[in-house]
């Protein structure tokens, strides 16, 4: 088995714990993913099936989107709703005000990543030095972030939940924008509530819950929960004949003038991804191939 599955993971397990359940219900030990959710997130997570993880990478580095819910009024250690958290006794914004902030926060910025990370400094993680009360001073990254719409807006007790639809490039932290837009606001704030809605080129509306896997995998159908990787690669296609493709899968370079520069995705004769490699001055080098039966 080969391809990628969009698992919907529910709140509250890991996402590791959702590669568990894929190594469980595929019987390989060979299982990944394409992009960690926290466990308080929700939504795509997609599942990387045998070879399919040789092309994590590719498939991280696109663009996600989520349906995010900041609560303003109360802060956070954690950035989210992990908590402690803290009542901030400061008066509530206005929705034009926030509207406002949120429109400071699309381009291209440097990011400070929450206490509360998976980001190592000097081989020590950050969330492990937190939790030790040993917070590690993280560097900011540079993220962007494609676009921000303000959904709606719920108030309650001390605190308002400001919903929004936020599209961005790979390695941005939502948890750091709602601290930043309380920090701008005056009011304090943490994410409340995270579901990611678009990952990989796959769409929440379509992705599979544990559930519905365990069930496919009971009556003997998993296998129609797998997408071939091939269609999901953010790449531009080249096609080989069998002479060719079978050149490429053994490592060899090989001239090949009808395609563009840089990194491709390969297809064989009947369009099955083969690997990638990188075309550059009429010349194809392989980089990452896909097992043949034979060799699997």
């Amino acid at each position: 088995m080969l391809g990628v599955v969009n698992l919907d993971k529910p709140v509250g397990p890991t996402s590791h714990d959702m590669v568990g359940l894929m190594r469980r219900l595929t019987g390989t030990r060979r299982i990944g993913h394409a992009g960690t959710l926290d466990p308080l997130a929700s939504g795509v997570l997609p599942i990387l099936v045998g070879a399919a993880t040789r092309f994590s990478e590719e498939l991280t580095g696109g663009r996600k989107r989520y349906d995010a819910v900041i609560r303003l009024g109360q802060t956070s250690a954690s950035d989210d709703a992990e908590g402690p958290i803290i009542a901030v006794d400061a008066p509530l914004p206005s929705e034009g005000a926030i509207s406002d902030a949120l429109s400071a926060f699309v381009g291209t910025f440097e990011q400070r990543p929450p206490a509360f990370s998976a980001r190592k400094v000097a081989g020590r993680t950050a969330y492990r030095a937190a939790r030790a009360g040993e917070p590690i001073d993280l560097p900011p990254r540079t993220v962007t972030v494609e676009s921000i719409e303000m959904l709606g807006l719920s108030p309650g007790e001390g605190w308002l939940d400001v919903r929004i639809d936020l599209r961005c490039a790979p390695g941005t932290y939502v948890r750091s924008i709602a601290r930043d837009l309380g920090e701008r606001m005056g009011t304090g704030a943490h994410l409340h509530a995270l579901r990611r809605t678009e990952a990989a080129g796959l769409l929440a509306q379509d992705a599979l819950t544990p559930d519905r896997l365990e069930a496919l995998a009971a009556e003997g159908r998993l296998a129609d929960a797998v997408r071939p990787v091939g269609e999901l690669l953010p790449l531009p296609a080249v096609s080989l004949d069998s002479d060719a493709a079978w050149r490429f899968v053994h490592g060899a370079s090989q001239p090949y003038d009808d395609g563009p520069s840089g990194r491709v995705k390969v297809l064989d004769e009947a369009g099955e991804l083969i690997g990638v490699g990188s075309l550059a001055d009429g010349e194809l080098q392989p980089e990452k191939v896909v097992p043949q039966v034979q060799g699997a």
